[in-house]
């Protein structure tokens, strides 16, 4: 088979993910999968074998073999009485909303039944610090997860750590989202440029008094929450569904729109409006972080309020300091002639490479 399964990255607004999904039976033989995204296995086994900078089916399944072996060598599962062995089985390809990404099934044969079991994940780590590989443990219907870091490669589940074990990583992750997702960041920035000014026939004046900025920014800062929080649920839990390419299209628009209106206001005047119809969009995009997880009803819940915290700690780490450096200056020529036209032009200059980049890409065929 020839068909095309993943092109070069494309511009990825979001960091590196693998899903870990675990099974486990009474009788101490277990299943697992792992989904690897297509992009990453290239840097770590080298997919790509003729350097035309696309994966095919042919050559990932003339891979096989060393996915395996990575897998094997940088996945520990385990109980008390020792480490589990991993049985390959199957291998197929599935398209998260992020790219291709290569499913690699397996059993995984244990000495003894456990009550407790222990998970050691290295993959990636060392190509790419923020990799986290997302885990979902299912222990008879009891469903736990976990997210798997340098900072924390390894997990134990049992049932005293099953409560709670997901908020405080979706917080990281979401956090993680937001300040290594660089259109998310740049969305953002775009949108508090301005944010020591109003809008007063057409033009941006600096604003007299600190509380006023403050209190827009929170407003702008809320919406945005309000809005990817709201479009993220409903992603995730499959309401909403668009494609891949015009999700990621659509929140470079975001970025050039934000930015113009930077340059020649005519947008809505209250930031806020901008942020949660534009949030909406961004929230879609945030999606590609939970919807492979397959979480039950509460496991999502307690993930969505994690990750969105997440975000919003993020926001908060990046516009107050924003806010603060820029109210001095907010009347100088400086600023008003220099940074705020010079840093819009940029971001839409680099949002209409993305757009052409995401909206012409491949994707799988």
């Amino acid at each position: 088979m020839g068909w095309l399964l993943a092109p070069a990255p494309v511009a990825a607004h979001k960091p590196s993910d693998a899903y870990l999904r675990l099974e486990l039976a009474p009788d101490g033989s277990h299943r697992g999968a792992i989904d690897l995204a297509i992009r990453d296995l290239d840097q770590a086994v080298g997919l790509d074998g003729n350097g035309d900078g696309l994966v095919t089916w042919g050559e990932l399944k003339a891979r096989h073999g060393a996915i395996e072996a990575y897998v094997a060598a940088r996945l520990e599962v385990g109980g008390e009485d020792g480490p589990c062995r991993l049985l390959p089985d199957e291998h197929l390809v599935d398209e998260h909303t992020d790219g291709a990404y290569a499913v690699f099934r397996f059993g995984l044969t244990c000495p003894a039944p456990a009550s407790a079991i222990e998970v050691g994940y290295d993959l990636f780590f060392d190509l790419d610090p923020t990799h986290r590989g997302l885990l979902t443990v299912d222990q008879g219907g009891e469903v736990t997860t976990a997210v798997l870091s340098p900072e924390r490669p390894h997990v134990r589940i049992d049932a005293e750590a099953r409560a709670g074990i997901g908020v405080a990583g979706f917080f990281g992750l979401g956090a993680e989202h937001l300040l290594f997702g660089f259109d998310h960041l740049l969305f953002l920035v775009v949108l508090l440029l301005p944010a020591a000014h109003h809008r007063a026939g057409g033009r941006w004046l600096p604003v007299e008094r600190w509380r006023v900025a403050a209190v827009d920014l929170v407003k702008v800062l809320t919406a945005f929450t309000l809005a990817h929080g709201l479009s993220l649920a409903l992603a995730v839990t499959g309401v909403v569904d668009l494609p891949t390419r015009l999700v990621e299209s659509l929140i470079a628009v975001t970025i050039a729109l934000a930015a113009l209106d930077n340059l020649w206001p005519w947008l809505p005047e209250q930031r806020w409006r901008i942020a949660f119809g534009f949030g909406l969009i961004h929230g879609l995009g945030f999606a590609s972080a939970l919807g492979p997880m397959d979480l039950p009803a509460a496991g999502l819940a307690l993930a969505l309020l994690g990750f969105n915290l997440g975000i919003e700690a993020a926001q908060l780490a990046v516009a107050l300091p924003l806010l603060a450096m820029t109210f001095p200056i907010r009347g100088s020529t400086l600023y008003r002639r220099g940074l705020l036209p010079v840093g819009s032009v940029a971001a839409f200059a680099l949002a209409s490479v993305w757009f052409v980049d995401r909206a012409i890409a491949s994707g799988v065929r």
